[in-house]
């Protein structure tokens, strides 16, 4: 079994189709039996696709120094943060609003975790915030 993406040239619709070879894909082509289920045309034709590739089951340990320079710097920000922030947890959106709108200057800063669409919000109510990756370093 072998599964195409097809583009209709007519309506530019993209559609998967499993074929039993590709032989049997160009049989089909050749009677014109190939058809887009939107507007019916008979102008299919195969796309680019990429392949499918397999995850490993198992979290591949990536050893370059690159990575571990990147990580090593993440973790330094991390510390930073943890020693001079408040950590106020899931009550992120909230707090920063809390700080925003009373126009207090906090002692601290805070940090915390929120969703992507909570900080779109933010942002867009012209609150200020950064977004940092978090690491829970598990290593001795």
């Amino acid at each position: 079994m072998i599964k195409y993406k097809l583009i209709c040239k007519n309506c530019d619709n993209f559609f998967d189709s499993w074929f039993s070879s590709s032989k049997e894909y160009d049989k089909l082509k050749k009677k014109n039996f190939l058809i887009c289920h939107s507007c019916n045309s008979s102008k299919v034709e195969k796309s680019l696709m990429s392949p499918s590739v397999l995850k490993p089951k198992k979290n591949i340990v990536i050893t370059n120094n690159k990575h571990k320079k990147v990580k090593k710097m993440i973790i330094e920000y991390q510390r930073f943060i943890k020693k001079n922030f408040d950590y106020v947890g899931k009550n992120f959106t909230y707090e920063a609003r809390l700080l925003h709108y009373k126009n207090k200057k906090p002692i601290k800063g805070i940090y915390g975790s929120a969703t992507k669409e909570e900080l779109s919000e933010l942002k867009e109510e012209g609150i200020e915030i950064e977004m940092m990756p978090w690491i829970n370093d598990t290593t001795n």
